[in-house]
C-alpha cells in the first residue's frame, strides 16, 4: 500500500468517526432537551385564602411546619431591604404579585411608638400592612385546617372534638358531636377577609402605636373580663373590672381576634353572611362582612363607614385575593427588643 492510499484510508476513517460523533451529540442533546420539557417546573398552587380549598390548605400546612429562621433587623430601613429582597414590595404588588412571604414578630418595639409620626404616612401605612398581612393568612390558613377537619373527621374523632369545644358549639369532651352540631361548627370555623382584619387592626392600634399594643400585643381592643387585663385610664364602671385582653405575641392577638368573631353572639350576623356566601361560591370580601360590625364598637354605623372607607381608601380588597409563600418560614427580631 503507498504512501498516498493509506492517507486517503485514514482521512475517510476520520471522516466517518467524526459523522458518528456528531450524531452521537446531536441525539443525545435531542434526548436530553425532550427529557426536560416533559418535566414541568415546579410551581405554586396556592390560591388566595378565601378560595382555598380544604385538600390545597393541608398541603400548604407541611410547608408551614418548617423551623422559622431568625432574621435581625436594626433599622426601618434594613426592613424594607428585607421586603424588597423578598418581592414583596410596591412595585411587585401593583404589577400584580399576590404571594406574601411567611413573616413573623414577637412584639412592637417602643420605638416605633416613639418615631412613627416622623415616618411618611404612606411608609407607615406600608410597613403596618405588610407586617400584619403574614399573621392573618397565617391564622386564616390554621382554620381552614381545622375545618379540613370538622368537614372530614367522624363524629366521634378526638380533633374533632377539641375544635368543637374551642369553638365552643359543646363543653363536654366526653361526648360525640350530632350531625346538626358539626353544621353549626362549620359556620364558626371559617376564614376572616384579609382586608376587614387589617383594617380593624389599623383602627383599633392605632397603626400600632397604642399603649396596649405596645404593652400587651392588643391590636383589636377585645375586653379581658379575668382581672388580667390592661387597665384603662378611663374605665368604665357599669361594665365592671374589665381590661384590654393581653397576648404573648401579634400572631396570638390575630388568632384571638377571629376566635372571638368565630365565637361571640355579638357577631351572629358577620358568621351568617359568610356562610351564604360560600354556599353561593361568592368571595368573602371584608367590605360585605364588614357591614354586620354594628355592635363591634359603640359607634356602630359609624364604626362600619369607618372600616369601609379604610378598605376602599387603601384598596385593601387587593389583600383578600393574597396567598403564603411556602418558602420557609422568616421570624423577624429588633435589635431594640
Amino acid at each position: 500500500m503507498t504512501k498516498n492510499t493509506y492517507q486517503k484510508i485514514l482521512f475517510v476513517a476520520l471522516l466517518l468517526f467524526g459523522l458518528f460523533a456528531i450524531n452521537y451529540w446531536v441525539k443525545s442533546s435531542t434526548d436530553e432537551g425532550k427529557v426536560q420539557s416533559e418535566i414541568k417546573p415546579t410551581t405554586s398552587n396556592s390560591k388566595p385564602v378565601a378560595e382555598t380549598t380544604s385538600v390545597q390548605s393541608k398541603s400548604v400546612q407541611s410547608k408551614s411546619n418548617q423551623a422559622a429562621k431568625d432574621i435581625s433587623l436594626n433599622s426601618l430601613d434594613e426592613l424594607i431591604s428585607l421586603f424588597d429582597s423578598l418581592n414583596y414590595n410596591t412595585e411587585s404588588w401593583k404589577a400584580g404579585v399576590r404571594e406574601v412571604p411567611r413573616l413573623t414578630f414577637e412584639r412592637v418595639s417602643e420605638k416605633w411608638q416613639q418615631t412613627s409620626n416622623e415616618i411618611p404616612v404612606q411608609m407607615k401605612k406600608m410597613v403596618f400592612f405588610r407586617l400584619m398581612a403574614p399573621l392573618i393568612l397565617i391564622s386564616n390558613e390554621n382554620i381552614l385546617n381545622e375545618r379540613q377537619t370538622v368537614e372530614q373527621a367522624s363524629l366521634d374523632d378526638k380533633s374533632l372534638i377539641d375544635i368543637a369545644v374551642k369553638y365552643k358549639v359543646i363543653s363536654d369532651k366526653d361526648s360525640a358531636l350530632t350531625e346538626e352540631q358539626r353544621q353549626k361548627l362549620l359556620k364558626r370555623v371559617d376564614i376572616m377577609p384579609p382586608s376587614l382584619v387589617l383594617a380593624q387592626a389599623a383602627e383599633e392600634s392605632g397603626w400600632a402605636t397604642s399603649r396596649f399594643t405596645v404593652e400587651g400585643n392588643a391590636f383589636f381592643g377585645q375586653w379581658d373580663f379575668s382581672g388580667n387585663g390592661m387597665i384603662p385610664k378611663q374605665q368604665r364602671k357599669e361594665l365592671g373590672n374589665y381590661g384590654l385582653a393581653r397576648f404573648d405575641t401579634p400572631q396570638a392577638s390575630v388568632e384571638g381576634y377571629m376566635l372571638n368573631i368565630n365565637t361571640n353572639a355579638a357577631y351572629i350576623k358577620l358568621r351568617e353572611l359568610r356562610r351564604d356566601l360560600r354556599a353561593d361560591e361568592q368571595p368573602i370580601t371584608g367590605i360585605q362582612l364588614a357591614s354586620t360590625l354594628d355592635k363591634y364598637s359603640e359607634r356602630g354605623q359609624a364604626y362600619i363607614d369607618g372600616i369601609q372607607q379604610m378598605i376602599r381608601y387603601n384598596k385593601l380588597d387587593q389583600v383578600d385575593e393574597a396567598y403564603l409563600s411556602n418558602d420557609r418560614p422568616l421570624h423577624l427580631i429588633s435589635s431594640n427588643q
